[in-house]
């Protein structure tokens, strides 16, 4: 009696199942059990090459036909899966189903690998971060800033030669003989880690990688609009791969100094202003510091503390393009901690003046209906 497991079984699909829903059924046991997905996982690879055996089988109307009639020992032919079957026959077979094929792995759209059956691999070399600090004006209008770079570049006088483990392919091979039939599996070559080369001569003081440290000046160009915290990368400004292959990228993370006047509200900027009981009174004009220089304002006589004074287009613009926030200025009436004896005492002539006499306006908005007015 066979020990192989049902097709259908195997499929997770009834004996009645159109090509269609077999097809759909194929495509979510592949994708569970692929070897990118299952890195070393025996089981699921053994579960995968199940998978796509029953596949190929109940696609076929004839195949399947004479499996539904016969079961696993199909006559005249030694029964089914009993030919060599390897994971580029699965891939490149069953490509259509998950769109891929002609010499890829038909699974690199789901798990953004290299192909296991697609030959040499293309080294990359690694990425650098660094940190680059910014002051507010910097920010607000963009700055092209000349940094220092350690990174690790091709050593001169190194040279490569063809990997003798897997003749350059950048994988080895091996045949294991189980229950399907013999199965070949294809691993990235230990040796050459892929690349399908080695290092064949090297200068003293080089590394196994044939790569050297070296110090260059780079020059990055921000954009006006960056904030605390975003990350900008160079494309190929990281370190060298061993052997050549694609340089690693460099990682630029943005860290915003803290502006001592003003302070940063997304694209709107903020600033506290303080007047004098008399100017808020009487009305002034102030100058106010902002990203573009000293702007000056009015201050309406009967100011209030609280009032906030909007300057549109006075803020950043956005790192997209789209638009430009405003600078927003909070009006602070200041009260003297300390009078003189004449101070008080002109005060105190004017404490019974029905004009120095809280007189609110019950249409005025709240302080906190105007915070949200500004800022909707």
């Amino acid at each position: 009696m066979s020990t192989k497991r049902d097709y259908y079984e195997i499929l997770g699909v009834s004996k009645t199942a159109s090509a269609e829903e077999i097809k759909k059924a194929y495509r979510k046991v592949a994708i569970q059990f692929h070897p990118d997905k299952n890195p070393d996982n025996k089981e699921a690879e053994e579960q995968f090459k199940e998978a796509a055996e029953a596949y190929e089988v109940l696609s076929d109307a004839d195949k399947r036909a004479k499996y539904d009639r016969f079961g696993h020992a199909r006559p005249g032919n030694g029964g089914f899966g009993g030919h060599e079957m390897n994971m580029e026959d699965i891939f490149s077979q069953f490509g259509d189903i998950f769109g891929g094929g002609g010499g890829g792995s038909p699974f690199e759209s789901f798990f953004g690998g290299s192909s296991r059956g697609g030959g040499r691999r293309q080294r990359k070399g690694s990425n650098l971060r660094i940190k680059l600090k910014l002051t507010l004006e910097e920010v607000a209008h963009g700055v092209e800033k000349k940094i220092k770079v350690n990174r690790l570049i091709r050593a001169e006088g190194v040279t490569f030669k063809t990997c003798t483990t897997c003749q350059g392919s950048g994988q080895v091979r091996k045949v294991v003989n189980t229950m399907l039939g013999q199965m070949v599996s294809a691993s990235t070559c230990p040796t050459c880690d892929g690349s399908g080369q080695v290092i064949e001569k090297r200068p003293a003081g080089v590394d196994s990688s044939g790569l050297v440290s070296k110090e260059e000046i780079l020059s990055v160009k921000i954009p006006a609009g960056v904030a605390d915290g975003m990350q900008l990368s160079m494309s190929g400004k990281g370190n060298e791969a061993p052997g050549g292959g694609v340089a690693g990228d460099l990682l630029i993370l943005i860290e915003e100094q803290e502006d001592k006047a003003l302070k940063r509200d997304g694209n709107n900027l903020v600033y506290d202003l303080y007047i004098s009981f008399i100017d808020a009174a009487i009305g002034t004009s102030i100058e106010v510091p902002s990203v573009s220089g000293k702007v000056k304002i009015k201050i309406e006589p009967g100011t209030q503390s609280g009032k906030i004074l909007r300057l549109r287009g006075k803020g950043l613009k956005d790192v997209n393009g789209y638009e430009t926030g405003d600078q927003l200025i909070y009006v602070n009436v200041w009260t003297p901690k300390k009078l003189t004896s004449e101070e008080r005492a002109k005060l105190e002539s004017l404490r019974t003046s029905h004009n120095f006499e809280p007189q609110p306006d019950a249409n005025e908005k709240g302080f906190f209906e105007r915070m949200k007015e500004f800022f909707n």
